[in-house]
C-alpha cells in the first residue's frame, strides 16, 4: 500500500483540485454580484440566473456520465477545465468593453454548470485508475479535505477580491484557477487504462445501462434511494433556513455568516478523521452513524428560541453536524468507486449527481409550499424529520454489514 503523500501523480490531481475549488467560490459569489451590482438585475432575472445552472445539470447530467464511460477520463478533465476558464474569461472582457448583458451571464452559468458536471463525474471515475483500491478512501478523504478548506477560505478571499477589483475582474482569478487545474492534470504521467470499446455505441442504451447498474446492485440502489429521499427533505432547509434565521430568529447577516462558517470548519475536521474512523469501525457503521448525525442536528434549528445569541448557538451546534456530512460523502464516493465496474462508473456517478441535484429543487418548492400552510418553524421540523427517516434506507440494507470495501458488481 503506497502512501499517497509519496504518489506524485495523485498529488498533481489534488493540487489542481485544491486551487480550482478555492477559485470556484469566486464565481459562486461573483456571478450573482455582477448581475445585481453591474446589471441591476431584477429578482426574476436573478432567479433565471440561478436556474440556468440547475437546468444545465438536469439536461446534460446523464449524457455526461455516458461520455465519461466512452472516453478516457483525463482528457475530459483537461478540456472541461479549459472550457470553464475560457467561458469565465469572457465576463471581465465583456465588462471592460461595456458589452456585458444578462443573456451573457445566463449562457456562462449554464455552460459552466454543464462542464462542471462533465468534470465531476469524470474525475470521480478517474480516481480508481490513478490510485490502488486500498488507497481509494485516503484519496477521497484528501480531495474532500480540499473542498472543505475551500469552503472556509473561499468566501473570505472572494470578498477581498471583489471589494478590491470588482466582481467581473475577480472572476478572472477563477478562470486562472481552472487553467492551473488543467496543467496539473496534464502533468500526470500514469497511463489511464483504455476502456473496452462497444460494438455499436448508442447513447440511449448506454444511459439505460448506467441506470440499470445503479439500480440492480443492492448497495448502489440503497445509496440512490437514500440520496433521493434525503434531497427531498433537505430541500426544505435550502429554501427556508436563511428566511427562518432572519425573520423568525432575528439573526443578522454577519452573525449568520459566522454560524455558517462553523459548518465549513466542521467539514474540514470530518475529512481529516474519516479514514481512521473507517479503519476502526468499518464502512457500514461509519456510514450509518455519519448519516444519522447531520439528520439529528437538523432538528436543532427549528428548536431554537429565546435571545438572538441563544438562537445562534442552536444553529452553530447544528452546523457541527457537517463533521459527519463530510465523512458520509467521502464514504459514499468510495463505495461507488469500489462497487461499480469501471466501464459504467461515469454513468453511476452521474445518476447519483442527478438524483440529488434533481430532487433538491423539488424539495425546495415543496418546503416553501408547506411553510405557507403550516409556518416556517413547523415546515423546518417536517424537513428535519424526513431527513432523519431517510437514514432507514441504510439501516435496513446490506450497508450495515459492511466492514471492508466490497468487490465490483456484475452488470447484467
Amino acid at each position: 500500500m503506497k502512501d499517497l503523500w509519496r504518489d506524485p501523480d495523485f498529488l498533481k490531481l489534488w493540487a489542481g483540485q485544491s486551487v480550482s475549488q478555492v477559485g470556484s467560490w469566486i464565481t459562486l459569489v461573483g456571478l450573482p454580484l455582477t448581475a445585481a451590482q453591474m446589471l441591476k438585475a431584477s429578482p426574476l432575472q436573478m432567479g433565471f440566473l440561478s436556474g440556468a445552472g440547475a437546468a444545465a445539470v438536469l439536461l446534460f447530467g446523464l449524457f455526461a456520465g455516458a461520455w465519461a464511460d466512452r472516453l478516457r477520463r483525463r482528457p475530459v478533465l483537461i478540456w472541461a477545465d479549459l472550457g470553464r476558464a475560457a467561458l469565465l474569461s469572457t465576463i471581465p472582457l465583456a465588462a471592460a468593453f461595456g458589452r456585458l448583458t444578462m443573456s451573457h451571464l445566463y449562457v456562462v452559468a449554464a455552460a459552466s454548470a454543464a462542464l462542471t458536471m462533465f468534470f465531476d463525474v469524470s474525475y470521480q471515475a478517474y480516481l480508481p485508475s490513478l490510485v490502488s483500491p486500498e488507497n481509494l478512501l485516503e484519496g477521497n478523504s484528501k480531495l474532500s479535505l480540499s473542498e472543505n478548506i475551500a469552503g472556509v477560505v473561499g468566501p473570505g478571499l472572494t470578498g477581498i477580491l471583489i471589494q478590491a477589483l470588482t466582481a467581473p475582474l475577480a472572476i478572472l482569478f477563477d478562470a486562472i484557477s481552472f487553467v492551473c487545474s488543467a496543467i496539473s492534470v496534464g502533468l500526470i504521467r500514469k497511463q489511464e487504462p483504455r476502456l473496452a470499446p462497444t460494438a455499436a455505441p448508442h447513447i440511449g442504451r448506454e444511459i439505460v445501462e448506467g441506470l440499470r447498474a445503479s439500480w440492480h446492485q443492492p448497495i448502489l440502489r440503497t445509496l440512490l434511494l437514500r440520496s433521493a429521499t434525503a434531497a427531498l427533505f433537505l430541500g426544505f432547509g435550502s429554501s427556508l433556513y436563511i428566511l427562518f434565521a432572519v425573520s423568525e430568529l432575528r439573526i443578522g447577516a454577519a452573525l449568520l455568516g459566522a454560524v455558517i462558517a462553523v459548518g465549513g470548519c466542521s467539514g474540514v475536521l470530518g475529512a481529516l478523521i474519516s479514514e481512521r474512523l473507517v479503519r476502526r469501525f468499518g464502512f457500514g457503521r461509519t456510514l450509518i452513524v455519519a448519516a444519522l448525525l447531520p439528520a439529528l442536528a437538523s432538528l436543532l434549528p427549528p428548536l431554537a428560541h429565546g435571545p438572538v445569541v441563544l438562537c445562534a448557538a442552536f444553529l452553530a451546534v447544528a452546523q457541527l453536524g457537517d463533521v459527519a456530512w463530510s465523512i458520509y460523502d467521502i464514504n459514499v464516493r468510495t463505495l461507488r468507486q469500489a462497487i461499480a465496474p469501471s466501464h459504467v462508473l461515469g454513468r453511476v456517478n452521474s445518476a447519483a449527481h442527478m438524483t440529488f441535484r434533481g430532487v433538491l429543487p423539488a424539495g425546495a418548492l415543496l418546503g416553501g409550499a408547506v411553510a405557507e400552510v403550516i409556518g416556517l418553524r413547523a415546515a423546518m421540523f417536517v424537513g428535519a424529520g424526513g431527513f432523519l427517516l431517510s437514514t432507514l434506507w441504510l439501516v435496513f440494507s446490506p450497508v450495515r454489514r459492511l466492514r471492508e470495501l466490497p468487490k465490483a458488481a456484475t452488470v447484467s
